[in-house]
């Protein structure tokens, strides 16, 4: 079966719920996760986004783009737990990229990341309980919510932008928000003021992960 954009939309948000409680669990060196952002179509890859846990973007912060294609089957995407062990792996101890492996992303440092030359960190005994608990409490569904979150990227304090998806499309709208406004109504309210066009933010907005982006900080 040939792998479609779809697919890999699917993955990229299956890899959001995984990481999610990184936010506030550390990496190996002591950082946390502080984004996922899906890499622009039509790549097969995630940009995980890890730093201090109260930095602000981009100071501090690095992103990691990881293909989602695997080494043995290029038709087959690498799972959410594969990418993590990677995650794992680039974040502990020190390591060296050549010039060709860097790059950057709305003023990160984006690295590169290859595979083949990465041995991937195996979960810990809390990673395997965090597992256990979210699946019996979250179990998995083939009825996905709508929208659908593709990544976030936390701000600086009080930011937060949501990348999202709506239906049956995969382009992706980036949603500006405050986490601490009225966060119940904001969930409630999200796939009307998706649709809202005079929220759209007109120009450059610098960040290659979504096709347009609305601000809701004010909401």
């Amino acid at each position: 079966m040939t792998l479609t954009y779809d697919d890999i939309a699917e993955q990229q948000a299956d890899i959001v719920r995984l990481l999610l409680h990184h936010i506030h669990a550390p990496l190996p060196d002591g950082r946390f996760i502080r984004g996922v952002l899906p890499s622009p179509p039509p790549a097969a890859a995630v940009r995980i986004v890890t730093g201090p846990q109260r930095a602000s973007v981009p100071d501090g912060l690095t992103a990691w783009e990881i293909p989602l294609r695997t080494i043995d089957d290029p038709e087959e995407l690498a799972g959410p737990s594969d990418v993590f062990g990677i995650v794992r792996a680039v974040n502990t101890g020190t390591r060296i990229f050549s010039s060709s492996q860097i790059d950057t992303v709305m003023g990160m440092p984006l690295v590169l990341v290859d595979p083949a030359q990465v041995a991937p960190t195996g979960p810990g005994d809390d990673d395997n309980a965090f597992t256990i608990l979210r699946t019996l409490t979250c179990p998995w569904t083939e009825e996905e919510p709508d929208p659908r979150l593709r990544g976030f990227l936390l701000q600086g304090p009080d930011r937060m932008r949501l990348y999202v998806d709506q239906g049956e499309a995969t382009n992706v709208t980036a949603a500006d928000v405050r986490p601490s406004g009225a966060v119940t109504a904001l969930l409630a309210a999200l796939p009307s003021l998706l649709e809202e066009g005079e929220r759209i933010v007109p120009g450059d907005i610098n960040d290659p992960h979504c096709s347009r982006l609305i601000n809701l900080e004010d909401w």
